[in-house]
């Protein structure tokens, strides 16, 4: 799985061990300049994997430690690292400290690079889980929880630095800079702690978790600004209203460059390494490529390298061709090696022992007082008097977003450097940073009981965790093969297809590839034809395909090797062949497809057809589950009704009397009871209106028709489960004469 990161960085460094050197050449001011680009030291590299074997181990045994107490696993693996640490285990046993911390700047860099891919990977994580939809709806919340959060604390905090005895300052002339150095500090929120506490504690798919996330990027967005400023006023620069403007305006142009060309650039390369690289995990490469040059460009602008990959985290999960699997891989990799170092790494840095006097722990009691109070008091006012949010939801903002983390660290580290922090006082943040973060799950757990969520959102949980198990719901790329038209009954049933995957678009997000495979010489006739009936499709996003070849089934399957959901096919005249279901290619494609297929069969239409009332027969299968999704996904838009059949079969024998054996009869109706009742339920989930049917009789297709003719049914969606490969396509009797004689188009579901 993490062969596309290891490979290339084992051959660099195996030619580096070699003596291979690269010589980077820069020309500075007409001159020349080499400088080696060669390897860390053998003992550096492997104290480096002595520090991941150790904090990755630990890391994982805490947290799961935690998890089985109840406890986000963030909770032990930010302990790991204080265990492991000068806290307790390196200052106990020196020998061991000379491994597990860094003593060199080399050491140092190697430990903090492994660190930032786990807050990059967790940052793209988090913004792959955003909905922008829905933060959209709760914006003035989130503006509230921002504005409060960052308005108090600051005031707090500076406050604070103005009260601060002198000998926790470098220089006690330049208190001013001092205090508006620790109100930023503050003011900031750790958003790779606070994501992987919302993971943890399952909340970030809660209207909560999503305001919580978007306030805490507003945060840290508006923190970095204060830090440059302060940065600069410490560095001695001249720090005006035009710098000040500056830094602001390359803040929101990379936002809205990220959300225009950077969306358009996410979507043509998304669309081309789809459909043009071959090479395995490709898309797995393209998204974590993207997500260190959008760092590369947030660290370029003097911000956090965190929200360059927040942001194209967010823009990868705005793409429906992107497949699940592909947000599986990176979860793996992320949740289960980089962020437990990262967060091992975070505590690794904290040193208790430094605030063992009585004044400086009082100290630092008093700043992680002053944190929390100023970051809870300014959340839950803004959520309050701007979001208009009940009391406890209030609560819950200030107790997700205290947590400081190791982004506190880093800043704290950056006052150090800058000789704002003295040693002591730098123990001091570190250590609120810890303390601020090992508080908020707690918090959370405490509050979130005595939160009540609306119903609006009940019923948006509800219906995504149906969507967990649903397939179709998990449906985005689709391929919809289509032939040039030459009738206007073909017309017509072209227009099913496209008006059945309309429909579905507005509930799912979807992507639909039009392939039109035509004979040789008429490509321009292709091209015109899938341009005209592109604009049949209005809220969902089109691919257009014309490919010149006379085996249209060998080029449709290969097509379908590209990371497709689902296969569409039209069916609108049936073969008279012998063995032959609906065409020789659509049997042929159907058998062979390697993903889920729907058959759409339809007769002349109105124009605007709509499935208002959808019957589903059922025998209680998982093909027959599948098809209920189908339905449901087709009605729901509409607000129509889903009728879910099951026919319990009468003995075609002239000595069978039904009633001869009550028992077995009272049984079967009780499995009928259960078939149809589980899906109401699933349909009752989804605020769609579903109605149960339970008959006797000898032919089950006869009532199948007949309920559909006599009451109005404008779709029927059939399931089925046929193996791919097998010899021919057959469906079985029942099916076939449905088919033919239904009084409406009919979908055949192929799971």
């Amino acid at each position: 799985m993490i062969q596309w990161i290891l490979s290339p960085l084992c051959y660099c460094y195996l030619g580096l061990k070699e003596g291979v050197f690269l010589t980077i050449s820069t020309t500075m001011l007409g001159g020349k300049m080499e400088q080696p680009f060669t390897a860390a030291s053998h003992h550096d590299v492997l104290v480096l994997l002595v520090q991941v074997t150790i904090l990755l181990f630990t890391a994982r045994t805490l947290g799961e430690i935690a998890t089985r107490l109840r406890q986000p696993s963030v909770v032990g693996e930010i302990l790991a690292g204080i265990l492991l640490g000068p806290s307790i285990l390196s200052s106990l046993i020196p020998a061991f400290g000379e491994w597990m911390v860094p003593h060199t700047p080399v050491q140092g860099y190697l430990l903090e690079i492994i660190s930032l891919i786990g807050a990059l990977l967790l940052l793209l994580i988090t913004g792959l889980e955003t909905d922008l939809a829905l933060i959209k709806r709760h914006a003035r919340t989130a503006i509230g929880v921002s504005f409060g959060g960052i308005l108090a604390t600051f005031a707090t905090g500076f406050l604070l630095g103005q009260l601060l005895p002198d000998y926790l300052l470098v220089n006690a002339d330049a208190r001013l800079i001092f205090a508006l150095f620790l109100a930023t500090a503050m003011a900031i929120s750790a958003i790779p702690v606070i994501a992987k506490v919302l993971m943890d504690l399952n909340l970030m798919r809660r209207d909560i978790g999503q305001i919580i996330i978007a306030a805490g990027m507003s945060d840290d967005t508006i923190g970095w600004i204060l830090l440059s400023v302060v940065a600069g006023l410490a560095a001695g620069e001249a720090v005006t209203i035009g710098t000040v403007l500056t830094t602001v305006g390359s803040v929101l142009g990379f936002l809205l460059l990220s959300f225009t060309l950077g969306r358009l650039l996410v979507k043509w390369l998304l669309d081309y390494v789809q459909d043009h690289v071959v090479s395995k995990d490709r898309l797995l490469t393209l998204v974590i490529a993207m997500t260190f040059a959008w760092g590369a460009i947030t660290q370029a602008l003097n911000l956090e390298a965190v929200l360059g990959a927040f942001v194209m985290g967010v823009l990868f999960g705005q793409m429906p061709r992107l497949p699940k699997a592909v947000i599986h891989k990176i979860e793996s990799i992320a949740l289960g090696i980089f962020t437990p170092i990262f967060f091992g790494v975070a505590g690794l840095k904290v040193n208790i022992l430094n605030l063992l006097r009585p004044d400086l722990l009082l100290i630092a009691l008093l700043v992680i007082f002053v944190a929390s109070f100023g970051k809870i008091i300014g959340t839950y006012t803004g959520a309050r008097l701007i979001g208009r949010r009940e009391h406890w939801t209030a609560l819950s903002f200030g107790a997700g977003l205290n947590a400081r983390g190791a982004m506190e660290i880093i800043i704290a580290t950056i006052g150090l450097s800058l000789g704002i922090l003295s040693q002591d006082m730098f123990s001091i943040i570190v250590l609120m940073a810890m303390a601020t973060s090992l508080m908020a799950p707690p918090a959370l757990r405490w509050i979130l009981p005595r939160v009540k969520p609306e119903e609006q959102e009940l019923m948006r949980l509800r219906q995504e965790e149906l969507a967990e198990t649903s397939l179709i719901a998990n449906v985005h790329r689709v391929l919809l093969p289509v032939r040039l038209r030459d009738s206007s009954v073909d017309d017509a049933i072209q227009t099913i297809e496209a008006q059945v995957l309309e429909i579905m678009g507005k509930q799912i997000p979807l992507s639909i590839t039009l392939l039109n495979v035509t004979a040789p010489g008429r490509r321009a006739e292709g091209i015109a034809f899938v341009n005209e009936l592109s604009k049949l499709f209005s809220r969902v996003e089109v691919v257009k395909k014309v490919v010149e070849h006379d085996q249209p089934a060998e080029v449709i399957l290969n097509e379908l090797k590209r990371d497709y959901d689902l296969l569409v096919l039209g069916a609108s005249q049936r073969s008279r062949e012998q063995g032959i279901m609906f065409t020789p290619l659509v049997d042929y494609l159907v058998r062979l497809a390697p993903c889920p297929t729907m058959i759409v069969k339809g007769q002349r239409i109105i124009k605007d057809w709509r499935p208002c009332r959808v019957l589903v027969p059922t025998n209680g299968s998982r093909a027959a589950k599948h098809a209920a999704d189908v339905a449901f996904s087709l009605t729901g838009v509409a607000a129509g009704e889903v009728v879910v059949q099951h026919i319990l079969e009468v003995e075609q024998n002239p000595f069978h009397y039904r009633d001869a054996d009550p028992t077995e009869d009272k049984g079967r109706l009780l499995v009928a009871e259960e078939i149809v009742g589980e899906l109401k339920a699933a349909g009752d989930a989804r605020n769609i209106l579903t109605q149960t049917i339970i008959e006797w009789r000898r032919e089950p297709e006869t009532a199948i028709l007949e309920f559909a003719e006599k009451n109005g049914i404008d779709l029927i969606v059939l399931g089925t489960a046929l193996r791919p490969g097998s010899s021919r396509l057959f469906l079985g009797p029942r099916v076939e004469r449905l088919l033919n004689r239904a009084p409406c188009p009919v979908i055949v579901f192929n799971s």
